[in-house]
């Protein structure tokens, strides 16, 4: 947890105690094996990567990564909520910075399935609101590329969600 702490940049003696909310998350997740919380903020940060690509994360891809950290990490919700909130804040606060070093940690620790399921609910969050948008795909793209994801693997990837891509899906005008 120290780490995960450092990162946050919580390490400093009061940090966390000017920012509850990083307080009660970082208690929450002190309750799971150090490596585990790694993981699941891991996961979670790479989710908001995503989610915050075009420059927002909605009420919708916030419910969306609460389900999918909730179902991958074997979490309760309540769990996946405050982890999801991690990812949210410190995509805000660190984007750029970190976005690099977790990817590359999670890579590092994750295992290929562990990176497969991730990819997956890359797609699956940013295709929430049945399009996923340029900015999205171009940090999905970089995501696979820093995991190492087989090109096969991201292809099956992509053909699940095709009707959701940039230029594939069917714009509001003709859904009516």
């Amino acid at each position: 947890m120290k780490s995960l702490r450092a990162w946050l940049g919580l390490d400093r003696t009061g940090a966390a105690g000017d920012q509850p909310a990083l307080r009660q998350i970082l208690d929450a997740l002190d309750q799971l094996p150090a490596d585990r919380a790694r993981f699941l903020a891991g996961f979670a940060f790479l989710l908001g990567r995503v989610a915050r690509a075009d420059d927002g994360v909605s009420p919708e891809e916030t419910r969306a990564m609460e389900e999918l950290v909730a179902k991958q990490g074997h979490l309760p919700v309540d769990q996946a909520m405050l982890v999801v909130g991690l990812a949210k804040t410190s995509t805000q606060l660190f984007a750029g910075t970190a976005d690099y070093l977790v990817a590359r940690e999670f890579a590092s620790t994750a295992t290929y399935d562990d990176k497969l399921a991730l990819l997956r609910c890359l797609f699956a969050v940013s295709a929430v609101d049945d399009a996923i948008s340029i900015a999205e795909e171009t940090e999905i793209h970089r995501i696979e590329n820093e995991l190492k994801i087989d090109r096969a693997d991201i292809v099956s990837a992509r053909v699940a969600c095709r009707q959701f891509l940039p230029g594939l899906h069917a714009s509001s005008e003709e859904k009516s």
